[in-house]
């Protein structure tokens, strides 16, 4: 497929001083973006074009327009080595997933029994241009977190990112790299140095707003009974539903419970019921806070799945994206704006497409500080009806003819 984005040109190399502070607002943010990133992310079976129409809209309302202080600078990603998706990954699983000959039509000499070892059956299945997927997508996740370890922002965004379900040596859940995992121990490497202070290991908060709880990061981290004497450097915070069946089954999705004896106060995770929507999440959001102020982190990584917003096919929750307390962006905002963290933005789930574009351009807006109410209100593409696929085309069609 040749993608229709154009991505905006990039000032990549610009020299910048690592101040490792936060700039006053408005603040740093970039974005990272590419033609190759949105063409080889919409080859994604689960979101077939999704990037595409994302970047696009994000563009046209100007958030990526580099000569405007007030938009994100967009960034090419780099895609992963070898060497960086198996700080992780098993190297026996990217040796496989790498190889396109494995996923050819002359693949029939590989075994079935393998494909489903490492995952790549039912909801992950094949697809042409595999290989170049996971190095890119990682790639990209860790060309914005190695922007904020750099000091070249205050917040990066990558809505490639934020395959939360994939496993050490296994995909799942339509997720095949763990690039939450990949930054997280990016992140946790780096040394914050403090004014007058001897410098100490980051601590990294990662928090999980998708409809479907963050398995392959929790149990990335967990450690069984607390991390012992060591000083804990990452806390995940899965906020999800769980309820009978709904994927994932982990017993790591229950409301974690102080008195089990396997309870880990770094691996967290709050279950919501169907229907959970602002209120619910402005009454819980004090707790989250909470949690926030008692860890103290450098970093914080948001995953921004959006499937869990009225509209989505998944139709589980009825949260929204709008301005009230409790609501998405509100809930972004407080983060971005209060929580004084080097901040990454990562995508997630979301298979109402227009509803994604909509929902993932109003958060860069409200990283960038330029809100604007059009982006809410203005255009079908936008509003809060779910569309039809006849009007999707033609409103990505009207998009693309203005690039």
């Amino acid at each position: 497929m040749n993608s229709p984005y154009k991505a905006p040109s990039s000032p990549v190399g610009e020299n910048r001083s690592d101040t490792r502070a936060l700039s006053p607002s408005p603040a740093r943010v970039v974005y990272v973006v590419s033609n190759n990133l949105a063409k080889v992310s919409s080859l994604l079976p689960s979101n077939k074009n999704r990037s595409v129409l994302v970047h696009t809209l994000v563009k046209q309302y100007g958030l990526l327009d580099v000569a405007n202080p007030q938009s994100a600078r967009p960034i090419h990603p780099v895609p992963a080595t070898v060497e960086e998706l198996t700080r992780y990954h098993s190297r026996q699983y990217i040796d496989f997933v790498l190889d396109p000959y494995n996923f050819s039509k002359q693949d029939d000499a590989i075994p079935s029994s393998t494909h489903a070892e490492f995952g790549i059956q039912e909801d992950c299945p094949a697809f042409a241009g595999l290989h170049k997927y996971i190095p890119l997508v990682a790639g990209a996740t860790l060309t914005a977190a190695n922007s904020l370890i750099k000091g070249e922002a205050d917040i990066s965004i990558c809505w490639d990112g934020g395959r939360h379900h994939a496993q050490k040596s296994k995909a799942s859940g339509f997720c095949y790299v763990a690039d939450c995992v990949l930054a997280i121990l990016a992140l946790k490497r780096d040394r914050i140095n403090t004014l007058g202070l001897p410098p100490h290991k980051s601590r990294v908060m990662y928090l999980d707003l998708d409809l479907h709880f963050s398995d392959g990061v929790s149990q990335a981290f967990v450690s069984p009974g607390g991390p012992g004497s060591g000083e804990p450097q990452v806390l995940t915070l899965s906020i999800h539903h769980a309820s009978p069946g709904f994927f994932p089954v982990s017993a790591l999705s229950s409301l974690s419970d102080p008195t089990e004896e396997s309870f880990d106060p770094f691996t967290l995770s709050l279950p919501l019921a169907r229907g959970a929507s602002d209120a619910t999440f402005a009454r819980m959001w004090k707790s989250v806070e909470a949690v926030k102020h008692a860890f103290q982190p450098d970093y914080v990584v948001v995953q921004c799945g959006v499937d869990g917003l009225a509209g989505d096919s998944y139709a589980v929750w009825n949260w929204s994206l709008g301005s009230s307390e409790g609501s998405l962006s509100w809930c972004v905002n407080r983060i971005c704006r209060t929580w004084q963290c080097k901040t990454l933005l990562l995508g997630g789930g979301g298979y109402n497409h227009p509803n994604v574009a909509r929902a993932w351009t109003h958060l860069t807006s409200v990283a960038v500080c330029s809100f604007s109410s059009s982006i809410a209100t203005g255009t079908v593409l936008v509003s809060n009806r779910s569309l039809k696929s006849s009007q999707v085309l033609s409103a990505k069609e009207a998009l693309l003819t203005k690039l």
